[in-house]
C-alpha cells in the first residue's frame, strides 16, 4: 500500500514528474518575487520624482488686494443721520468684488461708539464731527472687510474713549487695524508674511508732516515683512485737490503733506503697496520702481456725512495683484459713484477710471500704468497688444456679475 492511498500506483516515473512541477512553481514564485521586488523599487522612487516636478511647476504667489477710500456708514450726531435698515444694503452693489481679494481694505473715518462728547469743537461749516453706531460694524464685515485704517482726522472725533471704543468693535470681528498708535496690521498669506501700516498728517508719530521719522519706521518695518502696505492720509480737499503736484499741501492752513515726496520716498524704504486718500476725490496712479502708487482712492461710503457733488462722488474700487516680493502684476478699476444720501452703486459710464487716468496720464506721463480695457491696469514696460487682452479676460473672473 501507498503512503497516498490504497488505489494509487506509483512507477518509476511519478516523482520524476512531481518533482518537474516542483520546480517549475519554484521558476514561477521566484520570478513572481523579482517582480514585485522591482515595483516596489520604482515605487520608492515616484515620490522624490513627484515632489520635485511640483516644485518645478508650482508658480509663485499672488497676493490680491481690493482698496477703497474714505467710510463713513452714517452718524448719530449732532443729529441722526442713519441709513435705513442700519445700513445693511450700503456695500450690496461692491461687497462680490471686495470680498475675493485675500485683504480688503477701507479708511474708516467715523468711530464706532455709542456716548460720550466731541473731542473737537465745530466751528463752521467746513467742520465735521462723525460717531457711528458699533452694530453698524457688521456691514463691514459682510462686505469681507479685514483690515482698516484708523489714522485719519475722523477716527478721533470723541477722542480717546471713543477710539478705544472702535478698535474693541473690530477686534471683537477679527477686522485688523492701523493707527497713528503704533499698531501694524499682519497677515499670514500663501506663505508671504505682510503687513499694513497707516499714516496720517498733523503731529508725530506717523505723520508724513514730519517724514523722517516716519519714513524711518517703513524702512524697518520693511525688514520684518516680505510685503509692505502703506495707507496713507493727507492732502489738500475738494473740487480743486484732483491734481498731484511735488509740492507741500494744505487744506484750511493746515499743513497736509507732500504726498508726491513722501509716496516716491516711501518706495525706495521698502514700501510695496501705497493706498492714498484723504483729498475727498480720485487722483492719479503711477508705477515707481514696479511698485503701484495710488495717490488718492477719494469717497467710497460716505452716507450723509460728505458732499458728493462731481469728483466727489466718483468712488473708485482698486483691485491690485501683488508678486510676492511686492513688485505690481496688474489691477483693476471698477467704478462706482455716490448720490446723495450716500452708499456706492455701480456706475456703467466708468467716471472714476475715465478720472483716473487721464489725471494719471497727465501727472505721470513717465509712470502712470498702461491703462486697458474695461477698467485694466498694466506695468507700463507690458506691450498693450497680447498682455492687455489676456488680462482682461483673466480680470473678468472676478466681475460683480458672478
Amino acid at each position: 500500500m501507498s503512503i497516498f492511498g490504497p488505489n494509487i500506483a506509483l512507477d518509476k516515473n511519478y516523482f520524476f514528474h512531481f518533482n518537474g512541477r516542483v520546480e517549475g512553481q519554484r521558476r514561477m514564485w521566484t520570478k513572481l518575487i523579482m517582480v514585485s521586488i522591482s515595483f516596489c523599487l520604482i515605487l520608492s522612487l515616484l515620490p522624490d520624482k513627484v515632489v520635485k516636478a511640483e516644485e518645478i511647476v508650482q508658480p509663485d504667489p499672488v497676493i490680491t488686494v481690493t482698496a477703497v477710500g474714505d467710510i463713513m456708514m452714517g452718524t448719530d450726531y449732532p443729529s441722526p443721520k442713519l441709513p435705513r435698515k442700519d445700513g445693511k444694503f450700503l456695500f450690496e452693489a461692491s461687497k462680490e468684488i471686495l470680498r475675493k481679494a485675500d485683504i480688503v481694505f477701507g479708511n474708516l473715518e467715523s468711530p464706532l461708539y455709542e456716548k460720550g462728547s466731541p473731542a473737537k469743537k465745530m466751528k463752521d461749516r467746513e467742520s465735521y464731527v462723525f460717531r457711528t453706531p458699533p452694530g453698524y460694524v457688521k456691514n463691514l464685515v459682510d462686505a469681507g472687510f479685514n483690515v482698516v485704517s484708523l489714522a485719519n482726522n475722523h477716527s478721533g472725533d470723541f477722542g480717546y474713549q471713543g477710539m478705544v471704543s472702535t478698535k474693541k468693535v473690530l477686534d471683537a470681528e477679527g477686522i485688523k487695524y492701523s493707527s497713528k498708535s503704533g499698531e501694524v496690521a499682519e497677515f499670514e498669506i500663501k506663505g508671504v508674511k505682510i503687513g499694513l501700516v497707516a499714516f496720517s498728517f498733523g503731529s508725530p508719530p506717523r505723520s508724513i508732516v514730519y517724514p523722517e521719522k516716519a519714513l524711518e519706521e517703513v524702512g524697518e518695518l520693511s525688514k520684518k515683512y516680505d510685503l509692505l502696505i502703506l495707507s496713507i492720509h493727507g492732502g489738500k480737499e475738494g473740487g480743486t485737490a484732483l491734481q498731484t503736484k511735488n509740492e507741500f499741501e494744505y487744506f484750511l492752513d493746515e499743513p497736509r503733506g507732500n504726498l508726491f515726496q513722501f509716496a516716491r520716498e516711501a518706495v525706495k524704504r521698502g514700501a510695496d503697496l501705497i493706498l492714498g486718500h484723504g483729498p475727498h476725490v480720485p487722483r492719479a496712479m503711477e508705477i515707481y520702481q514696479d511698485r503701484l502708487i495710488a495717490y488718492s482712492l477719494g469717497n467710497f461710503c460716505t452716507y450723509e456725512g460728505m458732499s458728493l457733488g462731481k469728483e466727489k462722488g466718483y468712488a473708485p474700487l482698486l483691485w491690485v495683484e501683488l508678486g510676492k516680493n511686492g513688485e505690481f502684476i496688474r489691477g483693476k478699476i471698477y467704478s462706482f459713484i455716490q448720490v446723495p444720501p450716500g452708499g456706492p452703486k455701480m456706475d456703467e459710464q466708468e467716471r472714476a477710471y475715465t478720472l483716473i487716468k487721464k489725471l494719471s496720464q497727465e501727472d505721470f506721463p513717465e509712470t502712470s500704468p498702461f491703462f486697458g480695457d474695461s477698467g485694466i491696469l498694466l506695468p507700463r514696460e507690458k506691450p498693450p497688444e497680447g498682455d492687455a487682452s489676456s488680462a482682461s479676460d483673466n480680470l473678468s473672473t472676478i466681475s460683480p456679475s458672478e
